[in-house]
């Protein structure tokens, strides 16, 4: 087979800069107030520092995180799917926060909410900055909301230095219903909508207790109908462009000592459900020998899937012209992962008659990516074959992968290293550029318009669990950097 090559590498300068301090005081006990009357406001203007913004920057927009962090479906950890009773709870939140910066609010028919400006000419293309509202089960307080709250912020930063009006183009922020895919097993729910690329089978995606995408919607009094459903869909003459802040879910900016970071590419990403099937029987009387068991099927399926990704090289064949490269490019980013394992009955004492599994595989080469699922497909039903029981492969979802477009990247790499250098009165270091391999709303919203996006520090590289932290002095560059990036549309 041929191959499309492309060099996966973290582009960045080693140049290690001193961690910039934690105001870790200003956390969950920061004030957030959801409106200012006009004293208030006059009281605000008056307490800016510079033109850096402490109080709303970071301060506020650190309370509003942990405020966030809190609006959950379950007591003892974050969790918030699509339309669940917390997400609902959280997009009104985030509303009044859209509001409180001077903002025209709404909530479309998918749940997405919007808060627009129309600056000094409402028919020009609009800038979209956003993020997701939705969570993982046991997430942390900051993927997705962090670029929500960072975008309201830097807004409501104009708004109280009096220059929101002289924005020369429109600005809109979404905080998109649905990211993760948690609920429904199908990612980009919400900014696949406005991006006109979510298909009418969408409405009919269940969720594990058979309820479907309509009919959640609609529960919530939202229309969800293959009208409406076309009708949310974007002019892409209507937009400029699309920016997103989002926290990096790994270690490179820790690593080289900086805050702020900017996109260069996000890889393609796949999701598989994975059916075997079998006997079912007693756990005592089946002998060995004589067992059709789709558990143990899985098992080696699973080990499989990581042998083929550790080691491509070893299972997939290309053309003897690339083949060198395109096992080095899959070796950079191709990785794999079962998060999810589903026997049937479920019982100690039974040999299960179905097992499900979910994988995720991702890679900046999308042919590459493609030979890794047929190479599993293929060996998949072999060992089915010869274990005697079933299997079948279904594709929930497919992404191919995203370059950030070069103009827009510099836009964004200008207005980080202007951000951090106001923070610290000196930044020689280069900013970053990076590859992402996880998914981002700007996957979807390429299919619109030109996407960039800024990457924040997180402490670890930990993402996807309650350990996932910022520090507030990030959360405060974060804004910063979107505030110096609005600025450059006045």
């Amino acid at each position: 087979m041929g191959c499309s090559l492309m060099l996966v590498c973290l582009c960045f300068n080693f140049y290690i800069y001193p961690l910039l301090s934690s105001s870790s005081s200003s956390s969950a006990s920061a004030a957030a107030s959801a409106s200012a009357s006009a004293t208030g406001l006059q009281s605000e203007v008056d307490s800016i520092s510079g033109s850096l913004y402490p109080e709303i920057l970071r301060d506020e927009a650190v309370s509003r995180l942990y405020q966030l962090g809190k609006v959950s479906d379950a007591e003892d950890y974050l969790e918030r799917t699509f339309m669940s009773p917390a997400a609902v709870r959280a997009g009104y939140l985030i509303r009044i926060w859209m509001e409180d910066a001077g903002l025209r609010t709404w909530i479309d028919h998918m749940g997405n909410v919007h808060g627009r400006v129309d600056g000094l000419n409402p028919s020009s293309k609009a800038l979209l900055i956003g993020s997701h509202l939705d969570t993982v089960v046991d997430a942390g307080f900051f993927d997705g909301s962090l670029g929500i709250v960072s975008a309201i912020a830097a807004l409501k930063a104009l708004r109280v230095g009096g220059t929101l009006g002289r924005l020369v183009r429109p600005v809109e922020v979404i905080a998109f219903s649905d990211e993760e895919g948690v609920r429904f097993q199908s990612t980009f729910i919400g900014s696949a909508a406005v991006a006109g690329i979510l298909p009418d089978s969408a409405l009919q995606y269940s969720d594990k207790s058979g309820a479907t995408v309509q009919e959640v919607l609609q529960r919530n009094s939202l229309q969800a109908t293959k009208e409406n459903l076309h009708q949310l869909k974007y002019d892409p003459d209507s937009v400029w462009g699309y920016a997103e802040v989002h926290i990096e879910q790994g270690p490179v900016l820790e690593r080289v000592g900086m805050p702020l970071g900017v996109v260069k590419g996000i890889a393609g990403q796949t999701r598989l459900k994975v059916t075997v099937r079998g006997s079912q029987g007693h756990a005592g009387t089946v002998p060995m020998s004589m067992r059709h068991d789709p558990m143990v099927a899985a098992a080696e399926l699973i080990v499989l899937l990581e042998n083929v990704c550790k080691h491509p090289e070893d299972f997939l064949s290309f053309d003897d012209h690339c083949k060198d490269s395109s096992v080095q490019s899959l070796s950079g980013s191709l990785v794999c992962t079962v998060g999810e394992i589903s026997p049937w009955p479920s019982a100690s004492n039974v040999i299960p008659g179905q097992v499900v599994f979910t994988v995720d595989i991702r890679a900046m080469d999308d042919m590459g990516r493609e030979a890794v699922i047929y190479e599993f497909s293929s060996r998949m039903y072999q060992i089915c074959d010869r274990r005697s029981v079933s299997c079948n492969l279904e594709r929930k979802h497919n992404a191919g992968a995203v370059m950030c477009d070069p103009e827009l990247s510099t836009q964004l790499k200008s207005a980080a290293h202007s951000a951090l250098r106001k923070m610290t009165n000196e930044l020689d270091s280069e900013v970053p550029v990076l590859m992402s391999g996880a998914g981002h709303d700007a996957m979807a919203i390429s299919h619109l318009t030109k996407v960039g996006m800024i990457f924040v520090r997180c402490r670890g590289g930990i993402s996807h669990s309650p350990k996932e932290h910022v520090l507030d002095d990030d959360v405060w560059a974060a804004g910063l950097a979107v505030l110096a990036f609005l600025e450059t549309h006045m």
